[in-house]
């Protein structure tokens, strides 16, 4: 007898099809068989070892996070409930260009410290791998929900040729290419950039598109966060449909967002440059979140040339006087790179987790608020934050635009992706609410898509970008990753003043047939995997 069956589902199976009702059978971590209209048919009903009464819930494949930054996460907290309850059942990690794999010792420890205001400093994690494929047999000892990993382009660089802003030498090129054809090898599903972080912003487009073309050769994917959000966007998104163009690699455009003043109103005109590839033959998806604000650290918005040379070298420009005050004029008059070229407007940049505890005063105030606060400049509250805390702040950035978030969600090739950073006291809903999000704002209160629509953006879509024949359906012989919720009652638990809410709605969650969530509670299962590239 098989181990389960969810009776009286309303099925919403990831294809955008209509809805239908069902009894669904699983066993050994597969759906093994859906029989549609069971009890109104009248006939024989299928039974199991467990049978779970689904009435009144939708019963849909597990929700597929394409960006998150759950690398450290994944590890240190098994529990995991800021996804798991949200219906993630995997997560899409190495994200940005800056991830831990493949390294060596010296580069490990600085993108341990580049990046812990997205991860934290790790001092709770035992870092006993180096390479790509060792990071993902230590996700096999058992996590939360699934993972497949990015190799990260600026980690890359780093190994290969420093933190430094220069063209790499033939030598360190073909380093590099070697790094990425390894991690692919080892399982990695694509590569990722963060082009306004260091040191990955150093690659020229050549560079970048040698990469590309190793990736393309073993059925992976770009990922680039790229050059500008802000005063640039149209031009890097156009930057990146023309590099993988030559480089015959599919794109994924991560976080597809346009933000600041400059680009108020203007998700058309990257609609119309996206379907415009897409008639000539390109292969691209993108991933949203469905809030305004964005989330980084404080350290990012600086420009690039004070980022040159790795963490130590930042804090060193920071404690000198003339060289901050460079710094300041970038960053507040001529805006710098690191901003996306806007200067910055310290009243949109709220600090949302430092790592010292006695800095917590200054979380959920907006840098000018405490500078007012103070009787300081801006720049000064900044500049101290930075260097006491050692580059570890997050921010939530309050620059987006509501009418561009719809926008671009309602495209053709849109998925679901969180960017969620779980670190510091106060971090972004996005976190802990996307998925649900989706689902009650923009679905059920909005409509601005439909329940069967928005399903396949956050399921189906996300898979094919994946390459994933079993995963992301509601099919017989695929993987039984599923989530149920309420879509009367499904919503994001998760505010700005309470960002850690769980989710209201739903009640259960499977990874691999095995409930990680059940009645609204975590389980202790720790049924997920990494994900690794499937073979051409």
């Amino acid at each position: 007898m098989e181990e389960l069956v969810i009776r009286d589902a309303d099925v919403v199976d990831g294809s955008g099809a209509d809805s239908y009702r069902a009894d669904v059978v699983v066993d050994g971590g597969r759906i093994v068989s859906i029989v549609k209209e069971a009890a109104a048919a009248g006939c024989q009903r299928p039974r199991a070892r467990r049978e779970l009464d689904a009435e009144g819930l939708v019963l849909a494949p597990g929700f597929i996070d394409m960006h998150a930054h759950s690398d450290l996460a994944l590890l240190r907290d098994p529990d995991h409930s800021a996804k798991a309850a949200q219906g993630v059942t995997l997560e899409v990690i190495g994200q940005d260009g800056l991830s831990y794999a493949p390294v060596d010792d010296r580069t490990l420890g600085e993108v341990r410290r580049a990046i812990a205001g997205w991860n934290g400093p790790g001092d709770d994690v035992d870092f006993d791998w180096r390479s790509v494929g060792e990071y993902l047999d230590r996700l096999d000892r058992g996590i939360a929900v699934n993972a497949a990993y990015l190799i990260p382009q600026g980690t890359v660089r780093a190994l290969a040729v420093g933190w430094d802003d220069r063209e790499a030498t033939d030598a360190e090129l073909e380093h590099m290419r070697r790094l990425v054809a390894e991690g692919m090898e080892q399982g990695a599903v694509g590569m990722s950039s963060g082009l306004t972080y260091t040191p990955g912003m150093y690659a020229k487009d050549a560079e970048l598109t040698e990469l590309c073309r190793v990736v393309a050769s073993y059925g992976g994917y770009y990922c680039p966060h790229h050059r500008s959000y802000g005063a640039g966007a149209l031009q890097a998104y156009e930057e990146m449909v023309e590099l993988t163009r030559e480089a015959d690699c599919p794109l994924h455009l991560a976080h597809a967002t346009m933000n600041f003043g400059v680009n108020k109103g203007r998700a058309p005109e990257l609609l119309t440059l996206l379907d415009d590839a897409l008639t000539a033959g390109a292969d691209i998806t993108l991933d949203t979140y469905p809030y305004t604000p964005g989330c980084t650290t404080l350290v990012a918005l600086l420009p690039s040339w004070a980022n040159e040379g790795g963490p130590e070298r930042v804090l060193e420009r920071l404690a000198d006087d003339d060289t901050a005050e460079r710094i300041r004029h970038h960053l507040e008059e001529t805006g710098s790179d690191g901003c996306h070229g806007v200067p910055v407007e310290w009243e949109t940049i709220e600090i949302s987790g430092t790592g010292d505890p006695a800095l917590a005063e200054y979380v959920g105030r907006t840098v000018l608020e405490s500078a007012r606060l103070r009787g300081e400049s801006p720049w000064t509250v900044a500049r101290r934050l930075l260097l006491t805390d050692r580059l570890a702040p997050t921010i939530l950035q309050h620059v987006g635009h509501e009418e561009n978030v719809r926008a671009i969600m309602r495209h053709r090739v849109h998925t679901g992706g969180s960017d969620g950073i779980l670190q510091g006291a106060k971090p972004h809903p996005r976190a802990y609410g996307t998925f649900p999000h989706y689902l009650g704002h923009y679905v059920r209160e909005l409509g601005v898509l439909s329940l069967e629509e928005c399903v396949a953006h956050l399921t189906s879509r996300a898979a094919a970008r994946l390459r994933l024949p079993d995963r992301g359906l509601v099919r017989e012989g695929y993987r039984a990753d599923l989530v149920l919720f309420d879509p009367a009652t499904v919503g994001a638990g998760s505010t700005y003043e309470n960002p850690r809410e769980l989710p209201t709605g739903i009640p259960h969650v499977l990874v691999d047939g095995r409930f990680v969530m059940e009645d609204g509670r975590r389980t202790d299962v720790l049924a997920g995997r990494s994900v690794r590239r499937a073979p051409r």
